[in-house]
């Protein structure tokens, strides 16, 4: 059994990751650190964890192998130069500090269904955007096929605990209620990582217009991406499943897939749809499990050699 501790512990993404942690069979989770909340209980901040008795503290790097960062964006990398972690102590960052090429450093880009054995063989790994996750994933097999286009468009619509748990004018209950609206239109900060994880699988260079919208929900994501191919439905359709025969969460669905299929889940589902030359990819995610905390412990389990579905799901027995 391994010791763990979490970074940044009050926010959503990190009540995720103390949800699984605590109930994960090769993991004690020994420290939570929130500099809001110090010395508080846990259940103070997340309220359905009255059953863990953890109160917020400072973490002995001595006494870990694993450190999650759940850190607001920009702040994993200070946290880091402030403190002094073992170098036998593996860092699974889930904040924006380290995805990119130029900012990485030793970081490895933890997206598994793209980067499995390196993920295995590194000590430190910049955990995927949720967004990024969603459509990454809807577009890796054509790109380690070498057949994605030169250009495609992404819509795509996420839940509120996406922008985390501060509240904004933008992101107030009687704003975001029943209602829908476009933000950060082709400029939106995953796109750098979206790029340079399909250039990785293969890809040459892809304009990726992308528009991101805020849905009226609390989680999930749905990502609609459109392309011009000259290929059957069938075709792609076995191409994807190909792809990700060995990879135990990603699911190719023949019929159209939904957020719900995925809330609360590590999975994310996609389906094709094509009419003449026109390719729709729909994939869906939890942004919070998939599109976070359920990815980086996913990771975990592959630096640790585990299996990579340990904590993440039931086993299913089946003929």
């Amino acid at each position: 059994m391994i010791k763990a501790a979490i970074a940044g512990g009050a926010g959503y993404t990190a009540g995720e990751l103390v949800r699984i942690l605590a109930n994960h069979p090769k993991v004690l989770l020994k420290y939570i650190q929130s500099g809001s909340h110090a010395g508080e209980l846990v259940s103070k901040v997340h309220r359905d964890l009255l059953y863990l008795p953890l109160r917020f503290s400072e973490i002995d790097f001595s006494d870990i192998d694993v450190l999650f960062l759940c850190m607001g964006h920009g702040v994993s990398a200070a946290y880091l130069a402030e403190h002094t972690v073992p170098e036998r102590v593996r860092i699974i960052d889930l904040g924006n500090d380290f995805r990119l090429n130029a900012d990485a450093g030793k970081f490895v880009y933890g997206l598994p269904e793209g980067s499995r054995e390196r993920i295995r063989n590194s000590r430190c790994i910049a955990n995927p955007g949720c967004f990024a996750t969603a459509i990454e994933l809807g577009l890796l097999p054509l790109a380690a096929a070498g057949r994605l286009p030169g250009e495609v468009t992404v819509t795509g619509i996420t839940g509120s605990t996406g922008a985390g748990q501060k509240p904004t004018a933008d992101t107030h209950f009687s704003n975001r209620n029943d209602n829908l609206s476009n933000y950060k239109v082709f400029t939106h900060q995953h796109l750098g990582e979206i790029v340079e994880t399909l250039q990785r699988a293969g890809a040459g260079q892809t304009d990726v217009a992308f528009v991101p919208v805020r849905g009226c929900h609390s989680r999930g994501i749905l990502a609609n991406t459109v392309l011009r191919l000259e290929a059957a439905c069938g075709e792609l359709t076995e191409l994807y499943r190909a792809y990700y025969k060995e990879h135990p969460f990603v699911c190719i669905s023949d019929e159209a897939v939904y957020m719900k299929q995925v809330v609360n889940t590590n999975y994310c589902f996609i389906q094709i749809h094509c009419e003449g030359n026109k390719v729709l990819i729909t994939s869906v995610i939890d942004n919070l499990l998939k599109g976070a905390s359920g990815q980086a412990v996913q990771n975990m389990n592959l630096m640790f050699g585990w299996e990579e579905t340990e904590g993440l799901r039931l086993k299913a027995n089946y003929f």
